[in-house]
């Protein structure tokens, strides 16, 4: 199955011979942010009477505050026009959510936005996912901005992506950008849904999508040691020195906590691992280290030569142990470990692209990667069909993902004969 080109997508308008229109302004104006009781009432009163699905959005701050909360929410459904909800300000958002509970919501990337509207009170029941409906159906760039030029013919610009959204009051151009992003977003759905019932996926998309309506109502989990993820780790050797970078990034989650920051603009990442590989013992060698030059780092490096000294003087039996694994080692190291499982992975690979490429799907949207690393390492007992496709769905693989490679798989699994 080759990828869909967009001027041959059923139900995608004719793109404008000239090249896609620039979409600069929502069609009924850019409204106000609602931040009242009462302002609020009156949305949920337009968007309870309002027909078909409801578009949503939500714009956070990452990169300049500790929390993902969602610092604006947008909406956009017929017969409701668009609204956009500083949450802030506001008690809570159920009178909306139990407003649009019954319809259909349509988002972009969902998955980015589920946990903060969740934190919000706002839960799907039924949603459509027009980054994941795309990549279903084979297109390459998946982009809102990309998918919106495609198969409807106008272009949105992306510049405030990575604003600071937390910014009060919001600026009159960030306002019009938040509320295109959901302008066209139930256009896009219904071409979408079109394109997918066209090649047959519609039944696969939508075990996709309440794959993640149950995904976005379950509480988020807490990742242990989440020092562990500070970028450039892998270059500190020792376990004395990683309970340096652990004593400092706890650190630093703490002040950020407490400000309300983004860690990397309390502390870099990039000057943890520098400290913790040199070990600095007064403020002028900490100080020289690249990272700790800034006016504001320079102000906490009592801390940070605290959160040294504390590392330092642990004892032998309090230092960080290495993890057990939660599953099969890196696959670089299959081939040392355990070449008889380096090269059934190696087959079940193989079987993920090739069924990958024939139903014109990306092999991750296939199946998870983690899933086929598992299922190789440590296959059923009994290798047939049915064991294989009870591991897989164990894995959290969906009906539609066994359907298509359990077979396949099975032989895959089983060692090649003479």
């Amino acid at each position: 199955m080759e990828r869909p080109a967009a001027s041959e997508v059923a139900g995608a308008p004719t793109a404008p011979a000239d090249g896609p229109v620039p979409l600069t302004a929502p069609r009924d104006g850019t409204p106000a942010p609602v931040a009242t009781v009462d302002a609020l009432a009156e949305v949920v009163d337009r968007f309870a009477a309002g027909t078909g699905p409801v578009a949503v959005d939500a714009e956070r701050a990452s990169g300049y505050r500790y929390s993902q909360r969602a610092y604006l929410v947008q909406l956009r459904r017929a017969g409701a026009g668009t609204a956009l909800i500083d949450p802030l300000p506001l008690p809570d958002l159920a009178a909306l959510d139990a407003a649009i509970a019954d319809t259909e919501w349509v988002l972009h990337a969902a998955s980015q936005d589920l946990p903060c509207l969740a934190d919000l009170g706002l839960r799907p029941r039924r949603l459509f996912d027009t980054e994941l409906a795309a990549r279903l159906a084979g297109f390459e760039r998946v982009g809102l901005a990309a998918l919106t030029e495609a198969l409807l013919g106008f272009s949105l610009e992306k510049h405030h992506s990575a604003a600071d959204w937390s910014t009060r009051p919001l600026p009159e151009s960030w306002l019009t950008y938040a509320a295109l992003d959901v302008e066209l977003l139930t256009d896009l759905r219904d071409v979408l849904a079109t394109e997918l019932r066209r090649q047959g996926k519609w039944d696969w998309a939508a075990e996709e999508f309440a794959a993640l309506v149950t995904w976005g109502s379950q509480p988020p989990k807490v990742r242990a040691e989440p020092w562990r993820r500070t970028s450039g780790i892998h270059r500190v050797r020792g376990a004395r020195a990683q309970a340096r970078v652990r004593a400092l990034w706890y650190a630093r989650d703490e002040i950020a906590a407490r400000r309300d920051s983004a860690p990397g603009r309390v502390l870099p990442d990039a000057a943890i691992v520098a400290a913790a590989e040199l070990d600095p013992r007064d403020e002028r060698a900490l100080l020289a280290l690249s990272g700790f030059n800034g006016r504001s780092v320079r102000r906490l490096a009592r801390i940070w030569l605290d959160a040294l000294a504390t590392a330092r003087e642990l004892p032998d039996d309090a230092l960080p142990v290495t993890p057990v694994l939660d599953g099969p080692p890196p696959p670089h190291r299959w081939a040392e470990r355990d070449p008889v499982a380096a090269a059934r992975l190696a087959r079940c690979r193989e079987v993920v692209v090739r069924t990958a490429t024939a139903h014109t799907l990306p092999p991750e949207n296939l199946i998870a990667p983690d899933s086929i690393r598992r299922l190789a390492w440590t296959p059923p007992e009994d290798l047939d069909e049915e064991s294989v496709a009870a591991t897989l769905r164990g894995f959290g693989a969906r009906a539609w993902q066994v359907s298509l490679i359990v077979a396949e798989l099975t032989t895959a699994l089983r060692a090649p004969q003479g």
